[in-house]
């Protein structure tokens, strides 16, 4: 490969540094044009101590570090090897073959070892696989933090409820024993399962599966691995879920969706602690510890002979009941601002600002899909700028606009009472006057929200005090036409 398509393809270094240190002005400018079409910052220093100026002031991803340099070497360079926050890829460069100093670099921690002369493709390729493991560490690192987003085990929530659930994880995790989780769809089982596993010490990892979205006849080669050839369509070995799990936790998601014929198979495992993968006759030994989670009754299911009664008492060695979000609505004061921020941050807007009868419209729900609709719903607020009261009615049948209230007629004066029309186009009659419309409107939005004057209050896009004294004057004019 030339040096130029080399080049070429490695466009994705721009956002690196690169700091070259030899005390030969030829060497500098020959290592400063070739990687200044890789990198969007090369510099250069002749010596140590103007290195170490640079390297204070800014930030580096590599160093080309010549060893034999005026003043202290580059081996005695130890502030480059010893700052953990500024710390850079060391390529050392040397004109001389000396082991026990190409032994003592190595130790410093450099990242390669290159002897002058050296030709330029040599260099790049060098510097090449420095700044492609970087980059790979910074998409593990990505990776990490995007999976601890999505898969937080944190468990929420400050009732009673929530803080029983909390001691039962804690108090079976450190077993191998299997835990059935039984709940609604919704109420974070996954979560709970999670929980266990982080909580247990184990030194696998955390491996879900989700047994209804697998179909029959691909659910034994997805746990335990098929060969090469053992059915059509098998060009290649393969694991098996079990495997991959092996020293961790296998979470079987809706278990009481899978197959008699599985749960015999999964019986098996669970009893001997060994599979076989479809196609092989060898057993293979296996340390998984098994979490299984139903949004079904079991102990019904199997009465029913839809579900192994052995398998049953197999899973069921510990279980834990996640309790339906609206027994645990003292929940919802840690949930919503929880979700709230959460969502904001995901979907770069604002917080909301909600009102009273927000949480209130949310504590007198039932929440029937549990917390999975609390965090739907409180996305879909978020992205349409509703408050979820507000949403609520539109979802009940209600229209964001109403017929106007019919007022109580105590004298001719006040304005008469009348039905507007959703798709009349008509809006108040010509004869009222602008203190009339005023008054009605009000009266119209202030019913929308069941009488919560703060709330309407936010719709009109006035202070509440504001909508106080219109009613005071209101007030005050009907004792007035009384008397």
């Amino acid at each position: 490969m030339s040096t130029q398509s080399h080049i070429s393809t490695n466009q994705q270094y721009n956002a690196f540094s690169v700091l070259v240190v030899d005390d030969e002005l030829g060497m500098q400018a020959i290592l400063k044009k070739a990687l200044g079409k890789l990198f969007s910052q090369v510099d250069t220093a002749g010596s140590i101590e103007e290195a170490e100026v640079l390297r204070c002031a800014r930030h580096y991803d590599l160093i080309l570090l010549d060893i034999n340099l005026p003043g202290r070497s580059g081996i005695e360079w130890e502030e480059a090897f010893e700052d953990d926050d500024k710390r850079a890829d060391v390529i050392f460069m040397t004109g001389y073959a000396d082991l026990e100093i190409a032994i003592r670099a190595l130790q410093l921690g450099a990242s390669d070892f290159i002897l002058k002369p050296f030709n330029l493709e040599q260099m790049l390729k060098a510097v090449s696989r420095c700044m492609d493991r970087r980059l790979n560490e910074r998409m593990q690192y990505v990776m990490k933090r995007d999976y601890q987003r999505y898969n937080n085990s944190e468990i929420i929530g400050s009732s009673d409820k929530t803080h029983e659930l909390k001691q039962l994880i804690t108090q079976f995790a450190p077993s191998r024993a299997s835990v059935l989780v039984e709940g609604e769809s919704g109420t974070g089982k996954e979560l709970v399962a999670r929980g266990i596993h982080q909580a247990s010490g184990r030194s696998g990892p955390f491996v879900p599966l989700n047994c209804g979205a697998i179909a029959p006849e691909l659910l034994e080669s997805e746990l335990f691995g098929h060969t090469s050839g053992a059915f059509t369509g098998a060009k290649k070995s393969r694991e098996g879920l079990f495997r991959v799990a092996n020293g961790g936790t296998l979470f079987l998601d809706e278990i009481g969706e899978m197959p008699l014929s599985m749960q015999a198979s999964l019986l098996r495992v669970l009893e001997q602690r060994t599979i076989r993968p479809v196609g092989s006759e060898k057993e293979i030994s296996i340390d998984v510890r098994i979490v299984a989670a139903t949004n079904r009754n079991l102990q019904e299911e199997v009465n029913k002979g839809h579900f192994r009664s052995d398998l049953y008492y197999r899973l069921n060695v510990l279980k834990i009941e996640v309790t339906p979000l609206r027994e645990r609505k003292a929940d919802l004061f840690d949930l919503v601002p929880y979700f709230s921020n959460m969502l904001t941050r995901e979907l770069g807007m604002q917080a909301p600002k909600w009102a009273h009868e927000d949480m209130e419209a949310m504590s007198e729900y039932e929440w029937p899909g549990n917390i999975r609709e609390l965090k739907n719903l409180i996305e879909r607020c978020i992205l349409l700028g509703k408050p979820p009261a507000h949403h609520w009615r539109e979802l009940g049948g209600k229209p964001v606009i109403t017929n106007a209230p019919n007022q109580t007629e105590q004298n001719d004066v006040q304005p008469k009472s009348i039905e507007l029309s959703e798709h009349s186009g008509e809006g108040y009659p010509n004869t009222w006057t602008l203190k009339d419309v005023e008054k009605a409107h009000i009266q119209q939005i202030v019913n929308l929200h069941d009488g919560n004057k703060s709330a309407a209050a936010r719709d009109l896009g006035v202070a509440r005090k504001t909508l106080e004294r219109k009613y005071k004057e209101w007030d005050s004019e009907d004792e007035g036409y009384a008397e």
